[in-house]
């Protein structure tokens, strides 16, 4: 029996829950609702790939949208009701609905946005513009 490994993995989840709400945070994720699924973003040559861990979440379940510079994601894992967990002696895996939001580079590319489910991670891939617009600005005086 290890009491302080409990406490270690006690602390991380609180910390995990409260990240999202902790004042100076980067607030291009915000995430609220029932529960925070994990996500990865990574960088890549002509794209921006994010995953995030969503298992149990039908694909039919999950909206995506792509507006103003911003991605937003959300949708519900159907669960237990408070009804059919009688007898159970643990509940951990949360239900309920999600709602994440992501700043987008000005260089990704809106229209191109692809999204899959697959073994319980949603993968969106965001292909960066091949060509930026940019013009110079005469200056009058």
């Amino acid at each position: 029996y290890e009491p302080w490994q409990q406490v270690q993995r006690l602390r991380q989840e609180l910390d995990r829950m409260f990240q999202p709400y902790r004042a100076g945070d980067d607030q291009s994720s915000v995430a609220t609702c029932d529960w925070i699924p994990p996500v990865d973003i990574k960088e890549e040559k002509d794209r921006y790939v994010l995953r995030a861990d969503i298992p149990g979440v039908d694909p039919k379940d999950i909206e995506i949208i792509a507006e103003n510079g911003v991605l937003t994601i959300r949708g519900d894992r159907l669960g237990e009701t408070r009804e059919t967990r009688a007898g159970y002696s643990r509940v951990e895996r949360p239900c309920g609905s999600f709602y994440r939001r992501f700043s987008l580079p000005d260089t990704a590319d809106l229209a191109q946005i692809a999204a899959r489910s697959a073994n319980g991670v949603l993968e969106i891939g965001i292909p960066k513009l091949t060509h930026t617009v940019s013009r110079t600005i005469k200056v009058e005086g």
